[in-house]
């Protein structure tokens, strides 16, 4: 039986969670512009209407906000694509949402793209970022398999490659055109679109 101790308690815990996420997205911005690296608690203080006391009392230090805030917006980009894989009745209408989905998001949200790649990176060198990048990338790679499997499934088609080479394929491509987006290139939206359905329609066969 819940006690009135117990609901006070599960109160303050939202309460304190709900918090975390306000300070997270009032935190992205300057993550995501200055980058892992050039970034620290008081300078994100510098730049938001929070405190550099009260980024503290939330999060121990930069890396366990700076991974909160990836977290919470790779977790929006995995539902997005979950409800694609929901929507589409056929395999090419699921190919035409993803490859807009891919498009729209490397315009929109480069930089928090960039952060991503940028942490990602740095798991290589520190080892305290790994469990939260492993974390991460498995999430991403159960979602791309969730679109090819669908496909696959509206095709009536079987996945020639296994959950992690199809992840690599597609985040592969996904990095690319970020870089070439980021640099200035007209094309790199209408190739990621293009290389995208090419990549699906080759990762299953009759």
């Amino acid at each position: 039986m819940t006690t009135a101790a117990d609901r006070v308690s599960r109160r303050q815990v939202d309460k304190f969670e709900e918090r975390r996420r306000q300070l997270a997205e009032g935190a992205l911005q300057t993550l995501s512009e200055r980058g892992y690296a050039r970034t620290s608690l008081r300078e994100i203080a510098q730049n938001t209407e929070f405190s550099h006391g009260t980024l503290h009392y939330y999060f121990r230090d930069k890396v366990e906000l700076i991974m909160y805030c990836v977290r919470q917006y790779k977790a929006v980009c995995v539902q997005r694509y979950d409800a694609i894989v929901a929507d589409s009745a056929t395999a090419d209408g699921l190919a035409r949402g993803f490859a807009e989905g891919l498009a729209a998001t490397c315009r929109d949200d480069a930089l928090l793209h960039r952060l991503w790649y940028d942490l990602r990176s740095q798991s290589l060198f520190e080892e305290s970022f790994r469990p939260d990048v492993a974390e991460i990338d498995g999430s991403l790679e159960r979602m791309i398999w969730r679109i090819v499997d669908r496909y696959a499934e509206l095709s009536g088609q079987e996945p020639t490659c296994s959950s992690a080479m199809a992840y690599a394929t597609f985040d592969g491509l996904f990095q690319q055109s970020l870089l070439r987006h980021l640099s200035g290139s007209d094309l790199a939206l209408d190739d990621l679109r293009a290389g995208a359905r090419h990549l699906l329609s080759h990762v299953v066969c009759a």
